[in-house]
């Protein structure tokens, strides 16, 4: 138990990509984080679940690891020296008489810091999982709700069953990996990234996979490990297929957790937010990346950190309310500069 009280300018609930980036914003603007994740490392979901997907959409980046993006991100933010409480949950949030704010976690630690900042992801999250009756028999004996190793499945058959981007870019890239890759999805159409279901589409058309949809998961076998995976069809049909691994890709249950008692406006799991600075109607409280909602809102990576990037200026106010946040640009050769 840490009673011991940490004082910051922000506190940071969240340690995943767009945290980390809000570091550097931050840092930039003479402003000091402390972050707070439940999970025991940092890079959120990137690091828990899938770090060693390929991630296609970060400028500069054609492609890159999750957990890449999380150790440059880290580097990024390093000459800032933020500090981190890992592997715990805020559970409560008390505003003081000044406008700031004491967060107490669920292991006693308390921050006391003058903004807030949620860039907790999802949330809390779980795995969506198929409804099937044996399913829990083989959970963890070859059904698996993340790739954290792509070795793993090295030389061997693996069903993935989904049509949203981490179904299409894991198939892609285990493609490479397995001896036979099976992509299973309900519908005809996909609602991943237009290119990488052109991806996928090239691969089945060269062989190189299977691509069976409007189908869905039926039954599983095996006799204390997974061997194989039938599917129901659209004709109703049964097809069987021989498989050493089953990940099913159907998205994260989000759930905020404490934060939904915050007084926050919340929609659908979601913070509403105002864009012109990303606050949340609550005096000094702000969310960026995925846990907040918008008109027209865009759940990927570089929008959280466009997001961090404006918000930031906003919160310099609270944190040096006797300043005024402005830049000076000077002429060189005719060229204006910082």
């Amino acid at each position: 138990m840490n009673t011991n009280m940490i004082h910051t300018d922000l506190c940071i609930i969240g340690a995943g990509p767009v945290g980390l980036f809000a570091v550097f914003e931050a840092g930039l603007l003479k402003m000091r984080c402390h972050l707070i994740d439940a999970l025991p490392q940092i890079g959120g979901q990137l690091s828990e679940i899938y770090p060693q997907k390929p991630i296609y959409d970060i400028p500069g980046y054609p492609e890159i690891k999750a957990q890449d993006l999380v150790d440059n991100l880290m580097e990024q933010a390093k000459p800032f020296q933020p500090t981190f409480t890992l592997g715990e949950r805020v559970d409560h949030l008390d505003k003081q008489a000044d406008g700031s704010y004491i967060i107490t976690t669920n292991e006693k630690t308390k921050v006391h810091a003058k903004v807030i900042i949620i860039a907790g992801g999802l949330g809390c999250f779980e795995p969506r999982k198929p409804v099937l009756t044996n399913l829990e028999n083989f959970e963890g004996k070859g059904v698996t709700y993340m790739v954290k190793n792509p070795e793993t499945f090295r030389e061997k058959n693996v069903v993935i069953a989904g049509g949203g981007d981490s179904a299409l870019d894991w198939t892609i890239y285990l493609a490479k990996v397995a001896n036979r890759v099976t992509l299973v999805h309900r519908n005809e159409t996909f609602r991943g990234a237009p290119d990488s279901a052109s991806k996928v589409f090239d691969l089945a058309n060269k062989g190189k996979i299977d691509l069976i949809l409007s189908a869905n998961l039926k039954e599983l076998g095996g006799n204390g490990k997974l061997n194989s995976v039938t599917l129901e069809g659209k004709n109703k049909e049964e097809i069987k297929i021989d498989a050493d691994y089953l990940i099913p890709l159907f998205g994260l249950s989000p759930k905020l957790g404490p934060i939904a008692d915050w007084g926050l406006t919340i929609d659908k799991n979601a913070i509403e937010v105002d864009t012109r600075d990303y606050s949340t109607g609550v005096e000094r409280i702000y969310a960026i990346g995925d846990i907040n909602t918008y008109p027209g809102k865009l759940k990927l990576i570089l929008c959280g950190f466009h997001e961090a990037a404006i918000m930031m200026h906003s919160a310099f106010k609270y944190v040096y309310p006797d300043q005024k946040l402005s830049f000076k640009y000077t002429t060189v050769n005719g060229v204006n500069a910082f």
